[in-house]
């Protein structure tokens, strides 16, 4: 039997879905923080309290959400209905969270904790089938190849337009009372509404485009916490993947969740933070050039070292020529190499999850598609936490919150130091911990992903065969 290898169409349709997941996810993990803590008011206390409270029914319902899709028959696909609806609900969460609708004190404390989690799991109703999706295309490694650096070069884009647009538009949005930078509550909400009919459009567009011609239907199973366990614990480098993914994802986050507090609080420019990210797209585009180059002569292990390790130089740079040497265009500068890394790094590890579930029939006879890619969602929450976690008590340690609400609003440079190392310092040291793991417990790739490869074309042949 022939592998089937989608066209170009095909290619964009699905990739231009994951703008509009990204534009959800860039309001999310950027810009909610800086919402709630500086434009908001609320305490670092709650948030520090809510982010890992809303990570433990996430542990419950993005594998629950996961064995939901593995087990959907639908005519118009087992992905793509998901994708639709759990846009649309995303969408409307997205602009709710984003809108305080004059509520204040515990009301709105009560309010803002109900809308995050509901972001969570909404957010995971369009993700978990959206990623899940890259296997049922194909099973040849190239054309998957080229398949997850499309999506990872769409995502990228949505990325991007929240990043580099944001700190320009808002101002242009914002009315009533506004920060020193002009940004206000009014402001975030009609961009959050921009981004949200956005989000069901490239949904739309996704699922018109596409089809599933690799599915493989499991038999149905009934959602168990006993079966997740098993489904990860018999596949050791679905273990690997989650601890490599959560470090470096983590890292990353703690960049893009504090640089508007960088740029708006330290450095007092906040469009600066739109010439930082310009400059870090430009990073984005190359990295996604390094897994098609390098494959002639590295192996997937290799190459995703190679990314790791050009994102710790970069960040190393950008900390000496960021909070250290205070200049801003080498700082932007050191962005590209880090920025160029974590591209790559992002788009092997769309590929590893695909290879992780064709591994996991090869080694257990059960593909657990879903399941698999809900781990995905769930790291990238738990990163978020980690995130979190680091920068609000980093920021309460420094009293950042009595600093920022006082007449004043001027901060210390106890505080500004904080900053500029939780944004630069930070990372590094956890995608370093990140790179080590990975490369002493990483095997799928070379023979054995070959044996996999040929095991999972030869059983669809089977199953062609007997249809």
């Amino acid at each position: 039997m022939s592998e089937y290898k989608t066209t170009w169409r095909e290619k964009i349709g699905y990739g231009v879905g994951a703008i509009g997941l990204d534009l959800s996810y860039g309001m999310f993990y950027s810009f909610l923080s800086y919402y709630l803590s500086s434009v908001l008011g609320l305490k670092e206390g709650f948030l520090l309290l809510l982010t890992p409270l809303a990570r433990i029914w996430d542990g419950i319902n993005d594998p629950m959400m996961g064995t939901i899709v593995d087990n959907t028959r639908n005519k118009h696909g087992k992905y793509r209905p998901w994708i639709l609806i759990g846009a649309v609900c995303n969408a409307i969460v997205l602009f709710l969270l984003f809108t305080n609708f004059g509520l204040s004190g515990t009301k709105l404390y009560i309010y803002i904790g109900f809308m995050y989690v509901f972001w969570g799991m909404t957010n995971t109703m369009a993700d978990i089938p959206y990623w899940s999706m890259v296997p049922s295309f194909t099973s040849d490694p190239s054309d998957r190849n080229m398949v997850s650096t499309v999506a990872r070069t769409f995502s990228g884009l949505g990325q991007g337009i929240i990043t580099i647009a944001t700190p320009i538009i808002l101002p242009l949005l914002s009315t009533g009372m506004t920060t020193d930078q002009g940004y206000s509550a009014t402001g975030f909400s009609r961009w959050a509404a921009i981004c949200a009919v956005m989000l069901v459009l490239f949904a739309l567009i996704c699922v018109l485009s596409t089809k599933e011609k690799n599915v493989v239907y499991d038999k149905k199973t009934k959602f168990s916490f006993k079966k997740i366990f098993k489904v990860i614990a018999k596949n050791d480098q679905l273990v690997v993947f989650m601890v490599v993914a959560m470090l470096s994802n983590a890292g990353w986050y703690l960049t893009s969740g504090t640089a508007v507090y960088y740029f708006t609080d330290v450095l007092g420019d906040p469009k600066g933070q739109s010439l930082f990210q310009t400059v870090g797209a430009v990073g984005s585009v190359l990295g996604l050039l390094v897994i098609p180059i390098l494959s002639k002569w590295m192996s997937k292990k290799k190459i995703y070292q190679v990314s790791l390790l050009a994102t710790i130089l970069g960040y190393v740079l950008m900390y000496i020529f960021g909070p250290v040497l205070k200049i801003t265009i080498a700082l932007d500068i050191a962005y590209i190499i880090s920025s160029t890394g974590i591209a790559s790094m992002f788009v092997a590890q769309t590929i590893f999850l695909a290879d992780i579930v064709d591994y996991g029939e090869y080694k257990n006879g059960e593909r657990n598609e879903s399941i698999t890619f809900s781990m995905k969602g769930f790291l990238q929450k738990m990163a978020y936490t980690i995130q979190t976690i680091i920068l609000f008590c980093g920021l309460g340690l420094v009293n950042y919150n009595e600093q920022i609400t006082s007449a004043e609003r001027i901060l210390d440079s106890t505080t500004k130091n904080a900053i500029g190392f939780i944004c630069f310092g930070v990372p590094p040291i956890l995608i370093l911990i990140s790179l080590a793991v990975f490369s002493a417990k990483f095997k799928l790739y070379g023979e054995l992903a070959d044996k996999v490869h040929s095991f999972i074309v030869e059983r669809r042949s089977n199953d062609s065969a007997e249809q």
